[in-house]
């Protein structure tokens, strides 16, 4: 079992940027192919970025390529994604999530891939 948190969300304007953290307990982080989801209100969960357990490969979405970068910290037990140049359609909660695995190079985007969920923090970007 893995315990994700996350932190970071709040109120932003357009243009602005924020910073989200995703804290894991539970279990040996580094073997935990980590992502990043959101849910804006009216809508289904999309995927917004991941990143391997190892080598840092990462993966985007269309919508958050250039805006966005996702990194962790295996030290910490925490990834965490940068958002820059918010804009009002990236206002949504947003998700993080952990998949144990064995493929140290690979970036899950596919929401099904993944089996530990955090609770969400919410981002709304003000136009």
């Amino acid at each position: 079992q893995v315990q994700l948190v996350e932190s970071g969300g709040g109120l932003v304007q357009a243009g602005g940027s924020l910073r989200l953290s995703c804290a894991a307990s539970g279990r040996i982080f580094i073997n935990y192919g980590m992502g990043w989801f959101r849910q804006a209100p009216g809508k289904e969960r999309e995927f917004v970025g991941a990143i391997s357990w190892s080598v840092g490969n990462t993966e985007y979405a269309e919508s958050v390529k250039g805006r966005f970068t996702i990194s962790r910290d295996n030290a910490k037990s925490t990834v965490y994604l940068g958002m820059n140049s918010l804009k009002s359609d990236d206002t949504a909660d947003y998700y993080c999530a952990a998949r144990e695995t064995t493929l140290s190079s690979f970036a899950y985007v596919s929401e099904r891939s993944y089996g530990y969920w955090g609770q969400g923090t919410q981002v709304t970007v003000s136009s």
